[in-house]
């Protein structure tokens, strides 16, 4: 077996029942890889791919599938698009950080455990600085996303076997067709309301989903990645601009803005989100993916999103 190809390599999916997992799984099994997604869902399909239901907490038959598998990807976690009420912050915790116990717990019984180890993880974790760009260098944050992500890496760096080789992904905003935030940006978009959201200087880190596929591939096949990498686009642009780019994506010449006492009520009362998602963002730069020498299929914005909507205008 090519150990620079992911033809016939066994890859288990941890949550890859969501946007992100399905768009990854695809792109795996067109690499020739041999895909198991762990889902707590009992009817997703993932074309292509074997499924196993798992609570992600608990162990069971699904430690199986580890046994013998070539790597392990992990994208459990509860989404952040909701309303940050104490009992949604309770499960963004726990959601990611007893899924990446257990999974450690899994590989600590198998007799032949996966080589390598893709650990999601998210650039929020720098927090919402509001000029600084970050890389993996930087200081964490303050506030419940950064917290999060600290627990979430520490209890991946705690769960992972010293013989594991570990890559943690700290990712951005994923846009992508069919799913995450981009359909419901472009939504607004649509209907004239794609302009600025409050000042519209706060930073929008961003990949193009063939990109994160592509890095997630290298985690997997280069033996030489090891440690935390930030996983987004090195051009991250203000808010405003975003919009701007958007809007000209999709060939709309208007875009109200919304300020921010606008987004503080509608925010969770119309979208069911909190607002702070819209009203503060980071600029993040990819550093060690840069210096490793990974070359971005889509570095700017206005290609990614050309890309992406191309068919639908």
């Amino acid at each position: 077996m090519n150990p620079d190809r992911l033809d016939g390599k066994a890859v288990v999916i941890a949550g890859g029942s969501g946007f992100l997992g399905q768009s990854l799984s695809r792109y795996l099994v067109a690499q020739g890889a041999r895909v198991v997604v762990l889902s707590r869902s009992s009817t997703i399909s993932v074309p292509g791919a074997a499924v196993i239901q798992w609570d992600a907490r608990t162990l069971g038959s699904w430690t199986s599938a580890l046994d013998g598998a070539d790597a392990l990807v992990n994208l459990c976690g509860r989404s952040v698009d909701c309303v940050k009420t104490p009992d949604h912050c309770d499960e963004i915790l726990r959601s990611r950080v007893e899924s990446t116990r257990v999974l450690g717990e899994a590989i600590r019984h198998a007799s032949d455990p996966p080589k390598v180890w893709v650990q999601m993880a998210t650039a929020h974790i720098y927090g919402d600085p509001p000029i600084e760009w970050c890389d993996e260098s930087s200081a964490f944050g303050y506030g419940l996303a950064p917290t999060v992500g600290r627990a979430w890496e520490t209890a991946f760096h705690e769960s992972k076997h010293d013989a594991v080789r570990g890559v943690v992904l700290r990712t951005s905003f994923v846009i992508g067709r069919g799913g995450g935030a981009l359909s419901r940006l472009a939504t607004l978009a649509r209907f004239g309301l794609g302009g600025r959201v409050g000042h519209g200087r706060q930073g929008m880190s961003w990949i193009h989903e063939l990109d994160m596929n592509r890095v997630f591939e290298r985690a997997l096949i280069d033996a030489t990645m090891d440690g935390a990498y930030i996983a987004s686009s090195p051009n991250p642009l203000p808010n405003a601009v975003f919009m701007r780019e958007l809007r000209s994506a999709l060939r709309m010449p208007i875009g109200l803005p919304a300020m921010a006492w606008m987004v503080r009520i509608g925010a969770p009362l119309v979208m069911r989100i909190d607002p702070e998602l819209a009203l503060y963002g980071r600029y993040v730069t990819p550093k060690r993916l840069l210096d490793e020498g990974f070359s971005f299929e889509f570095p700017e914005l206005s290609g990614a999103l050309h890309d992406l909507t191309a068919g639908s205008r």
